[in-house]
């Protein structure tokens, strides 16, 4: 398994799969301790992530998928946490992104870095917007866009799946996302079998 690229700023570490899906990895990091979010075990980026500071959980922020939670939490002797309501002793405010049976996701909101972490609502790979780099909403939730994570003004937009986003476009394309989950859609569909090449 390869990394197709790192993200690195004042949150941390974001690593992407090189592969269609482009699954992304997250380590945040704070006073001397570092939250894992979603990994997905490649030995070098664990490696950079626990560079950063003694590692506190292995967060799953969605419960129909664990990638590799379960085992990196072994490995490194912590708590596996999975979609969490309160993370206490963190700098980070759970938000209940998606309760519906069958969907259970939370999102963390780091206030101090203004950085707000999404498993699935969101994402920018082709699954889920039509122009590559763009934010867009999960296909599935496109009908009735959970509200949840409005109103959040983030820095730093970090995704299960694509590239994060930086700066003004964050919290702008957050909006847009919501904004456009409908009429999106159509174009979003023709991309789709790209995402599987």
């Amino acid at each position: 398994m390869r990394i197709r690229e790192y993200d690195e700023g004042p949150f941390g570490l974001s690593w992407i799969i090189d592969e269609p899906l482009q699954r992304t990895s997250h380590a945040l990091a704070a006073d001397g301790k570092v939250w894992l979010i979603d990994p997905v075990g490649v030995p070098e980026a664990i490696e950079r992530a626990t560079a950063m500071g003694e590692p506190a959980a292995v967060v799953q922020l969605l419960d129909r998928h664990g990638r590799d939670c379960a085992t990196v939490a072994e490995q490194l002797g912590v708590l596996h946490v999975s979609v969490p309501d309160v993370l206490p002793g963190s700098p980070f405010e759970v938000i209940p992104a998606v309760r519906v049976p069958g969907w259970r996701e939370s999102a963390l909101w780091w206030p101090e870095q203004r950085t707000l972490v999404v498993a699935e609502v969101v994402g920018t790979n082709s699954m889920y917007s039509p122009t590559e780099g763009e934010v867009g909403m999960h296909l599935l939730l496109r009908t009735f866009a959970p509200g949840a994570l409005r109103g959040r003004r983030p820095e730093h937009l970090l995704v299960g799946h694509g590239l994060g986003v930086h700066g003004e476009r964050a919290a702008s394309g957050l909006e847009e996302a919501h904004r456009r989950a409908r009429s999106d859609m159509p174009r979003v569909l023709t991309r789709l079998p790209a995402a599987f090449r």
